[in-house]
């Protein structure tokens, strides 16, 4: 009963788009959909009914974490329709289960709306690529996103280093590894450790979470492969900040440094809700790191990283705010999203009010005085 109970509740989570499915005792089954929590029409859980739709889709080993540790984290297919990543985890003395479609198609960069430069870092033989943004950003799908392109355009090793596995990777022009961690591997700083015998080209490392995956991760791109990475920061400033702060006072400096010298580019991202269509739209905040902004990275002047972002637009180089004032003078998110999203919402409103009353122009636009436009 669970099993036909679960199998509905995945398809019915396929059908609807959502991202999420969440199983909560005393609330009935829950979609997030474009971003917003949305309750099935159907009864409220029952703690057996948790338990019973945690052991139709949890393996052995990871129903043992659980009980060990009052958590697990595990990924599994749901026949040819989707790939699912699931948390289970204790609460008030009950289980509870969070379940995020992975979409089973890989998009193009422009799909994405990456910056195109992204396609010539990604030929880089040597650096750290950083993804951020907050949890269900969509950073995933963006690595995924790079790691098809260098696998479709590039003869290279890469090896996936996942927390679960998320997307799945057929051989094309590269060869790709996929190791899961708590299947394949003990830990992320092991698999990044033992990879390096690997004879790899490029290491996709799905989350930099201590300081020992941090600290090989940096000596992977210093010894000479691509390696793109994960962390949860919302700026490209506070990206670095968050890396040397991870590090005991008297290594900073050496990081400092050894950062400096590897970093490529940082790219953070948030998912908006739109206004044209349903779904959600990715604003991105692109760092490309040049000479003047490695001499910032090393002399500790990371404060100064935003102004440079301003100036370097020639490298595909744009602010978050700017990306998001962007969108909204597209008409693809409201004034109201794009407040809540900005890292200076203040600055972000005056502008989008001189925009409302015709005193700006659209990015790359010229005034137009006799066309005042409308509030919204």
């Amino acid at each position: 009963m669970a099993t036909l109970h679960i199998d509905r509740l995945l398809e019915t989570c396929i059908k609807r788009g959502a991202s999420d499915l969440h199983l909560h005792v005393g609330r009935p089954p829950t979609l997030r959909l474009h971003g917003r929590l949305r309750p099935l029409e159907t009864k409220s859980l029952e703690p057996e009914d948790t338990v019973a739709l945690m052991k139709a889709i949890t393996p052995e080993r990871a129903q043992q974490e659980l009980q060990e540790e009052g958590g697990t984290d595990f990924g599994f297919a749901f026949g040819d329709a989707g790939r699912f990543r699931v948390s289970v985890f204790h609460q008030r003395g009950n289980i509870s289960l969070v379940l995020r479609l992975i979409p089973s198609k890989l998009f193009s960069f422009e799909e994405i709306g990456l910056p195109p430069i992204v396609r010539s870092l990604c030929r880089r033989p040597r650096g750290i690529f950083l993804c951020t943004g907050p949890t269900g950003s969509g950073k995933t799908t963006t690595l995924a996103t790079m790691i098809d392109y260098v696998n479709v355009n590039l003869d290279r090793h890469v090896i996936t280093i996942e927390d679960p596995i998320e997307y799945y990777h057929s051989h094309k022009k590269s060869m790709l590894s996929q190791r899961e961690v708590g299947v394949d591997v003990p830990s992320f700083a092991e698999a990044l450790r033992r990879s390096l015998r690997m004879d790899p080209d490029v290491i996709l490392v799905g989350e930099l979470r201590d300081l020992e995956t941090i600290e090989s991760a940096l000596r992977a791109a210093e010894t000479g492969h691509l390696v793109f990475g994960t962390l949860h920061t919302t700026s490209a400033q506070g990206t670095v900040t968050r890396i040397v702060d991870q590090f005991p006072v008297n290594q900073q400096e050496q990081i400092r440094v050894q950062l400096a010298g590897t970093l490529i580019a940082c790219l953070c991202q948030a998912l908006i809700p739109r206004t044209d269509v349903r779904g959600r739209i990715a604003a991105f905040e692109f760092l490309v790191v040049t000479n003047a902004i490695e001499n910032l990275i090393r002399e500790n002047k990371v404060y100064r990283i935003p102004s440079s972002i301003q100036t370097g637009k020639k490298f595909g180089m744009q602010l978050l705010d700017e990306h998001l004032f962007q969108l909204f003078a597209e008409g693809k998110i409201s004034a109201e999203s794009a407040r809540d999203y900005a890292q200076s919402p203040g600055t972000l409103m005056e502008k989008v009010e001189s925009f409302q009353k015709g005193q700006i122009a659209m990015p790359g636009e010229a005034i137009d005085p006799s066309k005042p436009r409308a509030a919204e």
